[in-house]
């Protein structure tokens, strides 16, 4: 059965939550998990570099040490067998079968019966790779799929989550959690009728601001620390980076962990001392050109190809609206002078 090999939680260098932090939702996400209350499913629902992945990530490795978890897909756009949908149901039927010994004696049946069910529709692969099995193991589980929004889907309602509805009554010693941006086809597969009184959903972007910058404080403080010890460049005489330096990497990252991850990236670079790169960012407060360079601009630039990908008309609505809105961002930072107003308007 084909299967991606990549895709599970210890494949790649993707990193968990620094010690530390992300205490509040770690802990919510831990009670859910641990809770009888009947909500089969976690949605972590968060804007981009919001840090659902790092979640994901700590969440899969604390529960993976337990036994408890029985797989996991980490989605990417940018990798072909980890956007497509098809891989989804045999990956995890496959990480579940190497799991737990009940599971592959069932899969293995079915395989038997059915070898080319990796190339069925997605509804034959969810019932006989991973319904079926899970039936008849009777196997108390957790399923882990990370950014599902990255995953190539036509359907106006998320095809996963579609599936999902169907069949996760059938199912009811296992959880999923799942995160993913509040993208229109991912929200109207949670609001399904089936899916929505089991599901419970935690927005990242509105945890309480105050808890967040001091998330991303201690990040900055802890590894910015650490790099200083491995820099044979840099006086550790002096205190480096100084609290006026974190004041500002923390105002600027206004709530993302993506900007400070970039910004550590940026600094830890061996061109350059990273006393010149950090100055570098903090010497111009309100500009972010050296932090677009890194990786910032880049990951926005993707999110707004996705969104776009399927306006193809110049003057569609939502390119028209598009343009307002960015147009309008553009010329605060940027304003048009008198003379070009002046030329425009004839």
């Amino acid at each position: 059965m084909h299967h991606t090999a990549n895709a599970g939680y210890r494949c790649g260098n993707r990193k968990g939550c620094l010690e530390g932090t992300r205490k509040g939702v770690l802990k919510d996400i831990e009670d859910w998990f641990t809770s009888d209350q009947g909500q089969r499913i976690f949605w972590l629902n968060g804007l981009a570099g919001t840090g659902k992945s790092t979640i994901a990530q700590t969440f899969a490795e604390t529960n993976s040490a337990d036994g408890k978890l029985g797989a996991s897909f980490f989605c990417s756009r940018d990798l072909e067998d980890r956007s497509n949908l098809q891989m989804v149901f045999p990956t995890l039927a496959f990480q579940l079968a190497c799991q737990h010994l009940p599971f592959r004696k069932e899969l293995l049946r079915v395989l038997k019966e059915h070898p080319d069910v990796g190339h069925e529709s997605l509804c034959s692969q969810m019932e006989k790779l991973l319904i079926g099995p899970l039936k008849a193991a009777a196997i108390p589980t957790l399923i882990i799929i990370d950014a599902l929004d990255e995953c190539k889907d036509k359907e106006p309602a998320s095809a996963i989550l579609s599936i999902l509805s169907r069949y996760v009554a059938q199912i009811p010693n296992v959880k999923f959690f799942i995160t993913g941006q509040p993208e229109p086809r991912i929200r109207s597969g949670f609001r399904l009728e089936s899916l929505a009184p089991i599901t419970e959903v935690l927005k990242l972007h509105e945890v309480k601001p105050s808890a967040v910058d001091r998330d991303i404080r201690l990040l900055f403080q802890t590894q910015l620390a650490s790099l200083a010890k491995d820099r044979s460049d840099l006086d550790l005489t002096e205190d480096w980076p100084s609290s006026s330096d974190i004041d500002i990497l923390c105002k600027k990252a206004a709530g993302f962990f993506i900007y400070a991850s970039t910004v550590v990236k940026f600094v830890a670079s061996e061109i350059d001392p990273p006393t010149e790169r950090l100055s570098l960012i903090t010497s111009l407060p309100q500009s972010t050109i050296e932090e677009g360079k890194s990786g910032v601009d880049e990951l926005y630039t993707k999110v707004l190809q996705q969104a776009l990908s399927n306006v193809h008309a110049e003057n569609s609505q939502q390119c028209l609206r598009f343009r307002t809105v960015v147009g309008t961002v553009l010329l605060i930072f940027n304003p048009l002078s008198i003379k070009a107003l002046s030329a425009s308007g004839t």
